[in-house]
């Protein structure tokens, strides 16, 4: 079931108190409708009821679809550069809930799921759509590195992020984000026939899909992080 609790907060533009509901999980085969939210980037948006004054609340929840055989840890953007310790955590819920550490319903449960981990409402966003679009995560992360490989000019920086956002008449459409704010820095697409190319290139691909899925952050950024802490963007993109 999708669980909420009611949270009180005070508005940042007229001190108004009020009370939220706050996610702590997801079921999305019983409410699709929270899905849809996500993937349309209206899920937990908030709005004072005094003053109108809109915001959205960071994730911090446990989201499930069985029938896509999705299981994400959706944390807030800023805490990313703890990735490792972080997904050692995600997987420790995971394992005692649907994985080594279960038995019965919940285990077959669990066989057919993939954990993942995301950071900020974007990602979130993007393995759902990935899902959607019946594509590996792990080969879209892949692509987003030949593609920055093959272009001139990359806006490859601290908090900026490249994420899947759709997949028009056969081309990938993905779009650099600013993490903090979730604004456009720029799009780009491809052709499908490159997922297609890299996708059937296992021998080649080997290594670097052994480093995306090293735990449950199966995210690019992850190979340019050590240790768990985000290193200078632009001298690690470079030396990719």
């Amino acid at each position: 079931m999708s669980l909420f609790s009611n949270t009180g907060i005070t508005c940042q533009e007229c001190g108004h108190v009020y009370t939220i509901e706050a996610v702590g999980s997801v079921n999305a085969d019983r409410r699709p409708d929270l899905r849809d939210a996500i993937l349309d980037d209206t899920f937990q948006v908030i709005e004072c009821p005094n003053c109108g004054f809109a915001f959205r609340l960071e994730p911090l929840f446990n989201y499930l679809d069985v029938g896509r055989g999705q299981w994400i840890m959706s944390l807030p953007g800023r805490q990313m550069s703890d990735y490792g310790e972080l997904e050692t955590e995600a997987q420790e819920l995971f394992d005692t809930t649907y994985g080594v550490k279960t038995t019965g319903a919940a285990r077959e449960i669990g066989d057919a799921l993939a954990p993942r981990l995301t950071f900020g409402w974007p990602a979130v966003r993007e393995k759902i759509l990935i899902a959607d679009l019946d594509l590996d995560d792990v080969v879209v992360e892949m692509v987003k590195m030949d593609l920055i490989r093959r272009m001139d000019e990359v806006p490859m920086r601290r908090g900026i992020e490249c994420r899947l956002i759709g997949l028009d008449v056969e081309r990938m459409q993905f779009r650099w984000l600013d993490t903090e704010d979730e604004g456009a820095v720029m799009g780009v697409s491809v052709g499908k026939e490159l997922y297609d190319v890299i996708a059937e290139d296992t021998d080649g691909w080997a290594e670097i899909r052994a480093l995306l899925t090293a735990g449950p952050f199966v995210d690019m950024q992850r190979t340019y992080m050590s240790d768990g802490s985000t290193e200078d963007a632009e001298e690690n993109y470079a030396s990719a």
